[in-house]
């Protein structure tokens, strides 16, 4: 049998059902050129329903959220609580093994996947991130990254309470990993639902804990803090998927060997020293060939001018003949002058 739906993925059902029907943003005039290219950029059609839930959230954040991120700080000292994020950040890995899966990534799944082997083990249960420590870090991804490197369009903004600002992809996203989550579905009885809400509560408050001096200066120098927070989070996201789709790179754990610093430096410089020798070499065959062409050129001029004095010359002889020719008497002639 298995459990019921986890309340999270309901609560984000429900908004995105419910949220169309709550009011939409009235487009500005088409003869407003400005305000049509900032409506279009802040591509927030339903922010007047994304303001009544903002304000929700606020009032919940500052009511409950809020105060047990500053309780949370003060109990728990900052080494306890890198601790708990490291364990939580441990239990989500199969979850990023299958994003990693998906994005056909297979060097950071193979990563994701030593670095929960290391830090289940060595590292306690993911107390201490020892996977780091030995060259296989941490790195961002979720279903809503996945969807995005597979192409499909974030949509337009969208404001959830507990979940925040977010959109439709990231929206979904989140609720495939959590149905994709073994500890959803893994296990029944008090017990399990017990450490599964501890595990979900504590994720919520290590995460508004991480945020809690941020947050504080945003909603206390910003004018408009839900315009502020509908750009920041537009902002990192799109880094994160950025990076994410530029990160195809194999990871190198620090004890697979490696040049030092001199001998990279000594590599460099004999590559800057073959690629100098090569520019070189092919300059100087751009050079010959260069005086090739030229002595061609010059060469055929030699020899047209030499076929223009031949002619010359033959014309000449031909005209020193005729002349020759007409001044010579013939034998008529000679035999005339003879006889007189």
């Amino acid at each position: 049998m298995l459990p019921a739906p986890c309340p999270r993925l309901a609560l984000a059902a429900a908004l995105l059902l419910l949220g169309p029907l709550l009011g939409c943003a009235t487009p500005p005039p088409a003869s407003d050129a400005d305000a049509v290219a900032e409506f279009k950029e802040a591509d927030d059609p339903l922010e007047p329903t994304n303001r009544v839930l903002y304000a929700i959230n606020n009032g919940l954040d500052t009511v409950i959220l809020r105060p047990l991120a500053i309780g949370y700080r003060a109990v728990f000292p900052e080494p306890v609580r890198n601790g708990i994020h490291n364990v939580l950040s441990n239990l989500g890995t199969p979850v990023e093994l299958g994003n990693d899966i998906l994005e056909a990534k297979p060097r950071h799944a193979g990563s994701t996947s030593v670095r929960f082997l290391i830090n289940t083990t060595i590292g306690v249960v993911g107390v201490f991130d020892v996977a780091k420590s030995l060259g296989y870090p941490n790195h961002d991804t979720d279903f809503g990254m996945t969807l995005a490197l597979w192409g499909v369009p974030e949509g337009p903004f969208l404001f959830l309470p507990v979940l925040g600002p977010t959109n439709p992809r990231d929206a979904t996203g989140h609720g495939v990993d959590v149905a994709a989550d073994p500890f959803t579905w893994v296990g029944q009885g008090t017990v399990v639902t017990v450490l599964d809400w501890t595990r979900w509560g504590f994720n919520i408050v290590d995460q508004r804990e991480r945020v809690l001096d941020p947050i504080d200066s945003i909603k206390k120098t910003a004018l408009d803090p839900y315009a502020t927070f509908r750009s920041l989070y537009r902002q990192h996201r799109r880094a994160q998927i950025d990076d994410a789709r530029a990160d195809n790179q194999a990871t190198i754990p620090v004890w697979f060997p490696q040049q030092s610093a001199a001998q990279q430096a000594a590599a460099q410089q004999a590559a800057a020293k073959r690629a100098a020798a090569a520019q070189a070499a092919a300059q100087r065959a751009l050079a010959g060939q260069g005086a090739a062409q030229q002595g061609a050129t010059q060469a055929g001029a030699a020899q047209s001018g030499a076929v223009q004095q031949g002619a010359a010359q033959a014309g000449a002889t031909q005209s020193g003949t005729a002349q020759s020719g007409v001044a010579r008497p013939g034998p008529a002639q000679q035999a005339a002058t003879a006889s007189y």
